[in-house]
């Protein structure tokens, strides 16, 4: 089993005097650097000149630097930053200005595992890794709660990396739920995993089948989209809170002996084969090849990607329900 960290096991004195330089404002960056800096702790963020996070770090009270200067300022370096752009940031503007003996951090392996960025060797290297979108990081700080999280070392120079991403994961609410100790390998390995098979890749593929069968098959695509992507935020909110064993009992007698009877005829033998090929390319490097390489490119396939979603009619659908439904947060339909 995994070890697990709270509150009592960090201690945010081992930041205390530090400066925190948080690179990129996006989703995590912004929850992150203002649960850092409302627990008394001292964040600057770096960020390119021009970038279109600028005013919003201002405006939530930040002090904002280009990235070269945020760095000389540091004594850690916190990476957030798409996984793509690290590596050519972390060579021309991050590792020139790095003081020596400072701590280097992420809060996803990809470019370390991969070796995309191979940190200099009077470097502390951790990650700390909260298990949310960066919103949820935020609002459950502010609640008091926070979201769990994983830690860990990848090189520990100083004798006290362990301690300081400790510290660093309290300061953003992670200890408050628990932190797993990983390596930079597993967290890597897995987060890829989860993100394609299932979590993202594997969910979204379902709910299109799904949906797109029932409308083949004549039913009203407002009926098929309820039934088929609507609702199943439903059946994961009683996961999350409870597990399967939560979920079943849930339901009606009718859906747990449909789904417990149907469910691994859908989910087969050959679907599990996709699921090794995945981790397979993931493990040796394939799937972290082609991102990178599509990266560099400017991603054309996934703009594809993304282009062919926006006209589907599950899409189109959804969004005509959603408009209709006063009460479901506003987000990505406003634009």
């Amino acid at each position: 089993m995994a070890q697990m960290y709270y509150d009592k096991d960090a201690d945010l004195k081992v930041l205390k005097g530090k400066t925190i330089a948080v690179i990129g404002y996006g989703s995590q960056g912004h929850a992150q650097a203002m649960n850092l800096k409302d627990s008394g702790l001292k964040v600057v963020i770096g960020l390119r000149k021009g970038s279109a996070t600028r005013k919003k770090a201002e405006a939530d009270g930040m002090k904002v630097m280009e990235v070269s200067a945020a760095v000389k300022a540091a004594d850690i370096v916190h990476i957030l930053a798409p996984d793509e752009t690290q590596s050519k940031l972390y060579y021309s503007e991050i590792e020139p200005n790095l003081k020596q003996g400072a701590a280097l951090s992420f809060s996803h392996g990809f470019n370390i595992h991969f070796n995309q960025i191979i940190p200099r060797a009077d470097l502390d290297v951790f990650m700390v890794a909260p298990k949310s979108p960066g919103h949820i990081v935020r609002r459950t700080f502010t609640e008091g709660i926070g979201v769990p999280g994983l830690v860990a070392v990848y090189r520990d120079k100083s004798g006290n990396a362990k301690k300081i991403g400790l510290a660093f994961a309290k300061g953003i609410g992670c200890t408050r739920a628990g932190v797993y100790e990983t390596t930079f390998r597993e967290e890597t390995e897995t987060d890829l995993f989860g993100e394609q098979v299932d979590l993202c890749g594997g969910a979204a593929s379902l709910m299109k089948a799904a949906f797109e069968i029932l409308v083949e098959a004549g039913y009203q695509p407002e009926m098929a989209y309820f039934e088929t992507v609507h609702e199943l935020k439903l059946i994961v909110d009683l996961i999350h809170e409870g597990g399967l064993e939560k979920m079943w009992y849930s339901v009606s007698n009718t859906a747990e002996y449909g789904g417990m009877t149907v469910g691994p005829r859908v989910i087969n033998a050959e679907s599990e084969d996709a699921m090794y090929e995945a981790l397979a390319r993931i493990q040796n490097g394939e799937f972290a090849k082609e991102f990178i390489l599509e990266g560099m490119l400017n991603h054309p396939v996934l703009k594809a990607m993304e282009r062919h979603e926006k006209e589907l009619e599950l899409e189109i659908v959804g969004k005509a329900i959603r408009s209709k439904i006063p009460w479901l947060n506003k987000g990505i339909d406003d634009d």
